[in-house]
């Protein structure tokens, strides 16, 4: 897995706009697309193409974990970055798939439930930085793996010399 990149000064406030323009885009989606019988037919399309196309490409473990599939050992090429959530299915590579990665991916999916069909237009218009897209910021950065997790200072360990 290659190291997180340090993000540029300033990202959280270029993150935090990205949000509140997303909030406001959404005002002009007809309701009736939005956490809908079509949206939701919207995700069970997206999670079909995204279990054929798992089904085909997948070489490792296929797992159902919190309710997202997850078809490991696919080849680089059949996904972006570190991974891609189609509806409730996460195809990625061989990399580790831990907890945190699953509530980010488990994000993606309420996104798809959410937007159905609409959701790889509006992914794609909200651009390929993930610090300025809002799907990703909403789904968290961290989890994601796209920022260094913060560490919390919790004070000296036991055993070790103020």
């Amino acid at each position: 897995m290659s190291p997180v990149p340090t993000p540029p000064p300033g990202w959280e406030q270029r993150a935090e706009r990205a949000l509140e323009a997303g909030r406001r885009f959404d005002r002009f989606i007809p309701g009736f697309l939005l956490d809908s019988p079509i949206s939701r037919l919207g995700y069970a399309y997206g999670t079909a193409v995204g279990f054929l196309w798992g089904g085909l490409w997948s070489t490792g473990r296929v797992e159902k974990r919190d309710g997202l599939w997850i078809f490991r050992g696919m080849p680089s090429w059949t996904f972006a970055r570190g991974g891609v959530c189609v509806g409730g299915c996460f195809l990625t590579g061989d990399g580790a798939v831990g907890e945190r990665l699953i509530a980010h991916e488990g994000v993606h999916s309420r996104q798809w439930r959410r937007y159905g069909m609409l959701m790889p237009l509006l992914y794609l218009l909200a651009g390929r930085d993930p610090l300025r897209n809002r799907f990703e910021i909403e789904a968290g950065l961290e989890d994601g793996n796209y920022v260094p997790r913060r560490r919390v200072n919790r004070g000296p360990r036991p055993g070790s010399s103020p």
